[in-house]
């Protein structure tokens, strides 16, 4: 099995040649919108409506140009200033009234869009997470942490970009270009159509180079994934480069990885900065031919063809040109939209993706209960803690419901497995576990051991067979009550940022602190915390990066004993403490397993000696099993093994 810190060398760079090729998906925009509606109902229309305003006020002034420049034409021909100045001073006013409902319009805009945006990008954090615990662990042993945490940072940063600024702007450059469009229509349909020309050649430009930058924006936001999550491999396992001298050898392949992020933004951005100048000067020299088309048609006298039915006259040419600026400015706007657009869709892709990963399937139905037992052996639910636990199982047939004292019974039947459908590790497994037994796993790295845990506690579902506990098919028991009844200590050890005392709880939430501390004598852990600084209020962080790994190990045994739990599953769980500590842990480990069914895998084959069943395993398959006696009387491989005569690795 894969572990968490492993490379995946052939994940992303496998994919890469396909990214290349893959369109933008306008769907992923279409959903963010749906999302942002289905969030703020209310707001999100009151913002967009300030838009739609303030964008409509930006392109109304060539009207206004247009009627004062042809009242200024009226009183040179017939100077009767007192009419020209009735005509200018109210269209100047209702000009300054419109700015300033357009400058209230867009601070309502900013202030709306800032409250959304970041509302937005909190709740879809939360989703994420939310989402995210749901996933089956097969999920987090095929992806890179790094290029996961990628997900809430870069790719949120570029969503954040993408709702705040480019859809707004996109949207307010859009409304002003058919606003002018309309503008220049009603003016003049023959200058139009010169300005349509130039914009024609506009589009054909953005087409080419701004589908070369989408393609490598998109290509960019997969290779910074990439690059995260190999920095965060690199940091987490940086004793072992250290140890083993590897620094020039990741350095090199850290070059190789940044330097294809390199190429990847480099064109992307290479494509999106020689976009806006382009289109940019296509716009001044368009400006040009419009003030030498105006003129030409002016001087020759041409008739006009336009909605409005107005001739060709200095009031119309001069605000044309003000218009063509603003239009083509704005199709300029759009144009350099895309840019952060593509890199927000982009991101919001590996977003939606991580998002529509299908959650861990549970078809369960048969829950975990505290129960109590009657004089008569009968037993009732109740939602006190007694220590007594209980199978409620809801038959579907009869609508009848009955109870199954959980004792930690615990068989595998000709079970089959493969963490990919072509390759089966695991044949024919069959485990007899009976309430209180300890059964041990021994055999070399890969042979399977982990595996069948992995298979009791349900985080792959088995090929073939079945798992029964205490006579139910673990299929029919929802995950969640099936995992609360299994306490397992694995061989790396996680600890969370928090005191001493809130990692042990970990196990059990509702645990009071004397709990704890008895949990922490159990497992010989309060030795050493008792010694802590501040005891069980230290604070651990990065892993308890602070504490021994033996240390860690212990605060992970008492995690497990606090939680109680009537199966409990030890893989490797010693294996980090020395000889002297190992003896103080095996007796706290010995009162925690009386009692209950313990399935222990162990290299040490001294700590499975006492054990009722020892299975071993090589290459998936079952090839001996018997009590520690037998099996030596039997002369076959785990005597190899315990004499040495064959080595477990």
């Amino acid at each position: 099995m894969r572990t968490n810190n492993m490379p995946m060398r052939g994940g992303p760079r496998g994919r890469q040649g396909m990214v290349g090729k893959k369109k933008l998906n306008m769907g992923a925009l279409k959903r963010v919108i749906k999302m942002l509606y289905g969030y703020y109902p209310v707001l999100l229309p009151v913002a967009v409506g300030c838009i739609i305003f303030a964008a409509i006020t930006s392109s109304i002034p060539a009207i206004f140009q247009q009627q004062v420049i042809a009242s200024i034409e009226n009183w040179f021909s017939t100077r009767d200033w007192a009419s020209a100045k009735g005509e200018i001073i109210p269209k100047v006013a209702i000009l300054a009234g419109l700015y300033v409902l357009s400058f209230i319009a867009v601070v309502v805009q900013t202030q709306l869009m800032a409250i959304i945006t970041q509302g937005f990008l909190g709740k879809m954090r939360k989703t994420m997470f939310n989402g995210m615990q749901n996933l089956p662990i097969k999920y987090f042993d095929t992806n890179k942490h790094g290029d996961i945490m990628s997900h809430y940072t870069n790719d949120i940063d570029t969503l954040r970009q993408l709702v705040s600024q480019s859809i707004p702007a996109l949207l307010q450059s859009i409304i002003i270009v058919v606003s002018v469009f309309s503008i220049m229509l009603w003016y003049s349909v023959w200058m139009t159509m010169v300005v349509i020309a130039g914009v024609v050649v506009m589009f054909f430009v953005t087409k080419v180079i701004g589908g070369g930058s989408a393609k490598y924006f998109i290509r960019q936001q997969r290779a910074i994934g990439k690059t995260e999550g190999f920095i965060q491999e690199m940091m987490s396992g940086q004793k072992v480069v250290k140890v083993f001298n590897h620094e020039k050898h990741a350095q090199a392949d850290f070059d190789k990885i940044n330097d294809a992020l390199y190429e990847d933004s480099s064109r992307a951005h290479a494509y999106a900065n020689c976009l806006g100048p382009i289109i940019q000067n296509i716009g001044n020299i368009l400006y040009v031919v419009i003030a030498t088309v105006g003129g030409l048609l002016l001087l020759s006298g041409a008739k006009n063809f336009s909605i409005s039915g107005m001739a060709f006259e200095i009031s119309i040419i001069v605000p044309f040109l003000n218009m063509t600026k603003q239009f083509t400015g704005n199709v300029n706007q759009v144009s350099q939209q895309i840019n952060s657009i593509v890199m927000g869709l982009a991101g919001a892709e590996r977003i939606f993706a991580l998002m529509d990963t299908e959650p861990e399937t549970d078809d369960g139905y048969v829950t975990l209960v505290n129960a109590e037992i009657d004089k008569d052996g009968n037993i009732t639910e109740t939602k006190k803690r007694t220590g007594i636990w209980a199978w409620k199982h809801p038959h579907r047939e009869d609508g009848t419901v009955t109870y199954t004292r959980l004792a930690g019974d615990v068989r595998l039947f000709d079970v089959d497995f493969g963490y990919v459908p072509e390759k089966t590790v695991l044949h024919n497994i069959d485990v007899y576990a009976e309430p209180g037994q300890k059964v041990a796993f021994v055999g070399a790295t890969g042979a399977g051991k982990t595996t069948i845990t992995n298979l009791i506690n349900r985080f792959y579902d088995i090929a073939d067979g079945k798992i029964r506990y205490d006579g139910i098919n673990i299929n029919k028991i929802k995950k969640s009550d099936l995992r609360r009844s299994l306490g397992i200590v694995l061989q790396e050890t996680n600890l969370f940022t928090g005191t001493v005392m809130e990692n042990i709880r970990y196990g059990r939430l509702d645990a009071t602190d004397e709990e704890c501390i008895e949990a922490a004598r159990l497992s010989g852990a309060d030795d050493f915390i008792s010694r802590l600084p501040a005891g069980y209020d230290t604070e651990l962080s990065n892993n308890g990066s602070n504490l021994s790994q033996g240390q860690r190990q212990l605060i992970a045994i008492a995690r497990a004993a606090v939680a109680d739990p009537p199966v409990m599953i030890l893989d490797e769980a010693t294996s980090s403490i020395d000889t002297r500590t190992e003896a103080i842990v095996s007796k706290g480990m010995d009162r925690l397993m009386q009692g209950r069914t313990v399935f222990v895998i162990a290299h040490r084959l001294s700590t499975v000696k006492n054990s009722d069943v020892i299975m071993v395993l090589e290459q998936g398959r079952i090839i001996e099993r018997g009590s520690h006696d037998a099996l030596i009387a039997q002369k076959g491989k785990y005597y190899q093994l315990y004499t040495g005569a064959f080595e477990l690795e």
